[in-house]
């Protein structure tokens, strides 16, 4: 019995389908956008000036720590917290509102365009995180530290000027920032663990 020859499939079509998916599925996904924080940073020291120089004795009562663990946990002031309740937190911190012994000290200073104030001036906010600390979880903590700043200057715009902060002239704006400076401090990320 002689074989019968089985037919082959034309192929030639095939690489031909498979680009046109390759194409249709990269113009139809959409591609994650990098994250980041926009910080400013600090000014380099002059080279005749030393590093002692421009250290300052920083208060207890003036740091505002802020600890995320390896599973995303919050420690703020040796507290749990959730991430949820950290910008109220941050807010009394910074604003001091009862004038609390254990919350940063109040200044009255006068600042070009508001006059004589009283803000908490020498106020820090210390986050640490460990080394295992998701990078979603950390940019919570900061969107939260930073939307007390943000909402901190807006009620003070509306209850003195009767308008938002990104409503008031550029000078007013800066003065505002001089009373409510944000002062968030990164330390190197050690290793927590589990534990807080």
């Amino acid at each position: 019995m002689a074989k019968k020859k089985v037919p082959e499939i034309n192929a030639s079509s095939m690489a031909d389908i498979s680009f046109l998916l390759l194409i249709f599925f990269l113009v139809t996904t959409s591609m994650a956008v990098d994250k980041g924080l926009s910080r400013r940073l600090p000014q380099p020291l002059p080279p005749d000036m030393k590093l002692e120089d421009t250290e300052t004795k920083i208060k207890d009562r003036d740091i505002f720590v802020v600890k995320i663990n390896s599973m995303n946990q919050l420690l703020v002031e040796g507290k749990e917290m959730n991430v949820r309740e950290l910008r109220a937190a941050a807010k009394e911190f910074i604003e001091n509102p009862a004038n609390d012994e254990n919350l940063p000290v109040k200044t009255q200073e006068e600042i070009e365009g508001l006059g004589l104030v009283e803000y908490t001036k020498d106020h820090v906010i210390s986050v640490q995180n460990d080394v295992d600390t998701q990078y979603q979880a950390y940019l919570e903590v900061q969107n939260e530290l930073v939307a007390a700043y943000n909402e901190l200057r807006n009620d003070y715009a509306m209850t003195r000027f009767g308008k938002v902060y990104d409503e008031l002239d550029e000078e007013i704006q800066k003065a505002i920032q001089k009373m409510y400076p944000q002062k968030i401090s990164e330390a190197e990320p050690k290793n927590y663990g589990g534990n807080k």
